[in-house]
């Protein structure tokens, strides 16, 4: 069995599983670690930027364990065979024997396609407006939007790429 865990500083748990580009990768057997080693990504193979139609450095995994993702990418998860597990627990080996254990608590996934940390997902009465303030991201989506997602949940796949303010609908 393999186990990553988001880790972006190399030491505690990531909370934007979307945007993490490293990973440590916990080799398990008899429910014990054998070993662990560091998986580095390029920006374009972040959850964030790569395709869920496409291969991913990830695919091997059984169990991807984060401080956080949204409801899309525990779904894309899922289609590939991989459990996403979230929780407040800081330390990745922690994380890993207590999920070996049974005794990891989890969190549910967030409620925004996007996950936890500082990103904000709101939808608004508006027009489509972007509002960037100090670490922290926020989007507003007309009525009209918001009902169209909630109709489609579970169908679609929306990315915002904040870089260059586009928006983008993948089906699935």
């Amino acid at each position: 069995m393999k186990i990553a865990v988001t880790s972006q500083n190399r030491k505690t748990i990531t909370e934007h599983t979307g945007r993490c580009r490293k990973f440590w990768i916990f080799n398990i057997e008899d429910n014990k670690i054998i070993d662990k080693e560091l998986l580095e990504l390029p920006k374009e193979q972040s959850f964030h930027d790569s395709s869920p139609h496409e291969q991913h450095p990830l695919d091997h995994v059984d169990v991807l364990i984060a401080g956080g993702m949204g409801q899309g990418l525990v779904m894309r998860l899922e289609r590939k065979g991989i459990k996403g597990v979230i929780t407040k627990e800081e330390d990745p080996e922690k994380a890993v024997l207590l999920y070996l254990s049974g005794s990891l608590i989890s969190e549910p996934p967030d409620k925004s396609h996007h996950g936890g940390g500082k990103h904000k997902h709101h939808h608004g009465h508006g027009k489509h407006k972007h509002h960037h303030g100090h670490g922290e991201h926020k989007h507003h989506h007309g009525l009209l939007s918001q009902r169209l997602i909630a109709t489609l949940v579970g169908t679609i796949e929306f990315r915002c790429n904040h870089e260059n303010n586009q928006h983008q609908v993948i089906n699935n």
